[in-house]
């Protein structure tokens, strides 16, 4: 019988899991965090933050806990198949932060388990349930731009790397690893089906991969690009433009989401949503429907593995990217 309160572990305490604390307290009634951690007195002090109902001083020993449903698996990628396996041979639930394993073939490892253990394996790719993902598809499937020709996204940015973001062993790979893998799920769901993507390294190669462009290639014989920096000041603050053009209309949308202008045969503007322009309530409230009904995910494990399909894709065409674990 599916739990009328899903008692959640957070596997991790850093600044992803407070993120998604602050999220839960609006399914305050249908969710009751706890929180695990290497070091007890963080894990105590989260509980006390979050109103935790529990705290851990290891992750096996919230996985093992009886009360548990589900666990967040919010640790460093390398860490991420491990506990997913254990999670679910204990019988829990899994939700993993992205980019969800170091390899697109780990994902057929947690498939495996996941039908062996009767649970399921969530991923927590927020972007994908943004409102302006949403409104981007709806726009594209109306048939309003007509055929499309070009997709551009443009999501360059200035970001410190630090902790394990800054050690390729432990995150797995550079910035379009770890951050591009949102925009790469966005460019494989726009209604297009990519068949081939090319990756450009600009800059100095000397350190870990920070900026990328990434091409790709549609079925339906449009061409996309994805422009990924964390090298990069954004101008107005962060605020960025991207685009799709199509042979009667085009759109042009602020790449966080603000706003979509679509001209051409239809003309519109679209604020998409604001109360959760992250998609971080959408993710969580699909999640529970999941964990509740037995539904598949919109963000399902097959949906994840295709991103790091395209990630690895992208890394193999590049000449030289050093120092990458995800690289095969």
């Amino acid at each position: 019988m599916s739990p009328s309160v899903v008692d959640l572990a957070f596997l991790g305490c850093g600044g992803i899991t407070r993120t998604h604390s602050r999220t839960l307290t609006r399914f305050r009634g249908e969710v009751r965090c706890h929180y695990a951690s290497r070091e007890p007195a963080r894990a105590a002090e989260f509980a006390a933050q979050h109103w935790g109902a529990r705290a851990f001083g290891s992750y096996a020993e919230a996985i093992a806990d009886p009360d548990v449903d589900a666990v967040l698996v919010a640790t460093p990628p390398d860490t991420h198949l491990d506990l997913v396996l254990e999670a679910l041979a204990h019988g829990k639930h899994a939700i993993v932060e992205k980019p969800a394993f170091l390899r697109s073939a780990d994902c057929e490892l947690a498939r495996t388990a996941e039908a062996r253990s009767g649970r399921r394996v969530f991923v927590a790719e927020n972007y994908c349930y943004k409102p302006l993902a949403r409104v981007l598809r709806r726009v594209v499937d109306s048939g309003a731009l007509g055929e499309i020709r070009f997709i551009h996204l443009d999501a360059v940015k200035h970001q410190r790397v630090e902790g394990w973001r800054a050690n390729p062993g432990s995150g797995g790979g550079g910035a379009l690893f770890e951050g591009g893998i949102h925009w790469i799920d966005l460019l494989a769901n726009l209604g297009p089906r990519i068949e081939a993507v090319h990756g450009f390294r600009p800059g100095d190669w000397r350190g870990g991969e920070r900026s990328m462009l990434v091409v790709a290639e549609y079925e339906e014989g449009a061409v996309g690009t994805l422009a990924h920096s964390w090298e990069i000041p954004s101008p107005w603050r962060g605020l960025r433009l991207s685009r799709i053009y199509g042979t009667r209309g085009s759109v042009l949308f602020e790449s966080n989401g603000l706003f979509v202008r679509v001209t051409g045969a239809c003309q519109r503007f679209i604020v998409p949503g604001l109360r959760d322009i992250g998609g971080y309530r959408a993710m969580f409230r699909d999640f529970l429907h999941c964990i509740r009904t037995g539904h598949e995910p919109l963000m399902s494990l097959a949906r994840a593995q295709r991103g790091l399909e395209l990630v690895e894709a992208a890394y193999r065409t590049t000449p030289f990217v050093p120092d990458l674990e995800v690289v095969p």
